[in-house]
């Protein structure tokens, strides 16, 4: 029987998977205009008139909530790459991941790791599939102590 997160065929659920690409977009448009996610995302509610998923909804407003949080444990757990010197679309998916990883208990550890995977190999390089895998891998092993 596949879960609430999974389709019949074990695929990652879609619409899911969508929120999550259009809340990196936000993110991701809002750390280069130098603008809150917030006003990122109302802005594309007014001026584009887009309907935003409430799950897309939900991960802006997480990870905006926690980045201080998130953004210390990446820095923390990555190996040899400060936050400023990762590509920023890995920077935003790990941000995302982490937050799901951590923060969501609706989101099995697992498919956290594995959609922000899949993020990284769509959107970015050869090599940010195996360091999100990795970086998200390490937090999800010490997540235990992290929420202590």
């Amino acid at each position: 029987m596949a879960s609430a997160q999974t389709s019949p065929t074990g695929k990652p659920n879609s619409a899911r998977s969508k929120a999550r690409r259009r809340a990196l977009d936000i993110l991701f448009e809002a750390e280069q205009r130098d603008v809150s996610a917030l006003s990122a995302m109302t802005a594309r509610r007014i001026v584009a008139d887009q309907v935003i998923n409430v799950y897309t909804v939900d991960l802006v407003e997480g990870v905006t909530a926690m980045q201080e949080s998130i953004d210390e444990y990446l820095q923390t757990y990555s190996q040899g790459w400060t936050l400023e010197r990762m590509p920023a679309v890995d920077r935003i998916i790990l941000r995302i991941g982490t937050w799901e990883l951590l923060f969501n208990d609706d989101v099995p550890d697992a498919v956290a790791v594995s959609e922000a995977v899949e993020l990284a190999k769509t959107l970015s390089t050869d090599e940010s599939p195996q360091f999100v895998n990795g970086l998200l891998g390490r937090l999800q092993q010490v997540k235990p102590t992290l929420l202590a």
